[in-house]
């Protein structure tokens, strides 16, 4: 049997998956250096060019993501057999999350984590706010402020926020707007800001901290003030705001991952206007001393593949 040199293996998997030498290294617990030797020696084996350098960027040759794909399926059951073996103990961990990034993105997405990693044993605890990052609270972090020196970061998601409203209530604005569908999708109409004023504004406190913030940066995208004749009807959180929309009660501004995966995200039209970034960027957060533990590396990769999967971040970030 004719096989490469395997310690370079999971090296190569953690290269190609972080897309970084550097952090290949400190997840491995072992140095840049011989990060490098183990993919050169890989690269001897094989006679091919598996990443292409240029400065701090690493990606794929083609021949390396072919490579990838084939050996992925094989390191997994690796790892599953041995783990069988060697009866894995099961990770516990507590994940601080904002309420409704939970309700709307993860826990429908659970079943899933459970079916892939079933060592994990997490439990959530929810935060209204952005979390205290500190061991006191919890294990990990869904967190929009990433500026404790003592851990580390993942994005996930840089949040927009979009104008939505229900099925029915798109037919009202519809008809009293004298909008005609050209193939029966929103998209092939268009609705300018004047017009959307023209309904009541569903807007929410949390976003911008101030009553009417979201609309007002939403108007300030366009280059226009938030008209005084505006009927704004307020709610402290984005999922009473949404709720207001299914219920045929106005136009809200809503995110990404709000309408990502529910079975009920069909209830909700979104309007064919523009959006506008907040500036707000969740990441997974850990304690940077904490970061060889498995349940959490399991937990960020997951949540990663997640976030890519489900249209979130790009897979690949720009430097």
């Amino acid at each position: 049997m004719r096989l490469p040199p395997l310690k370079s293996l999971p090296v190569f998997e953690a290269v190609a998956r972080l897309k970084s030498f550097s952090q290949a290294a400190e997840e491995l617990a072992i140095t840049q250096s011989a990060v490098s030797h183990q993919i050169k020696q890989l690269e001897t084996y094989l006679g091919e060019r598996l990443f292409w350098r240029s400065g701090r960027s690493v990606t794929l040759t083609d021949e390396g993501r072919q490579y990838l794909d084939g050996i992925s399926s094989a390191l997994l059951q690796i790892e599953r057999a041995s783990e069988a073996l060697l009866g894995h103990e099961e990770s516990l961990l507590r994940l601080s999350v904002f309420s409704s990034f939970a309700v709307r993105w993860l826990v429908p997405r659970l079943p899933d984590l459970k079916r892939q990693h079933p060592q994990l044993d997490l439990s959530l605890e929810m935060s209204s706010a952005n979390p205290v990052l500190s061991d006191r609270v919890a294990d990990c972090f869904i967190t929009v402020k990433p500026n404790s020196t003592a851990f580390s970061y993942e994005l996930l998601y840089e949040e927009r926020l979009f104008p939505v409203c229900s099925q029915d209530y798109w037919q009202k604005i519809r008809r009293e707007l004298g909008l005609e569908e050209v193939t029966g999708d929103p998209a092939s109409v268009s609705l300018t800001p004047a017009q959307v004023a023209e309904f009541p504004l569903l807007s929410t406190h949390s976003i911008y901290d101030r009553q009417g913030g979201d609309w007002e940066a939403w108007y300030r995208e366009a280059g226009l003030a938030l008209p005084a004749s505006s009927r704004l009807l307020h709610s402290s959180h984005m999922l009473l705001s949404l709720e207001a929309a299914r219920f045929h009660q106005g136009i809200a501004l809503t995110n990404d991952y709000m309408l990502s995966t529910r079975q009920d995200s069909s209830d909700f039209v979104r309007l064919p206007c523009h959006s506008v970034m907040t500036g707000d960027s969740f990441f997974f957060a850990w304690k940077t001393s904490r970061r060889r533990e498995r349940g959490i590396q399991l937990l960020r990769r997951w949540l990663v593949s997640e976030a890519i999967a489900g249209g979130l971040r790009p897979e690949t970030l720009p430097e």
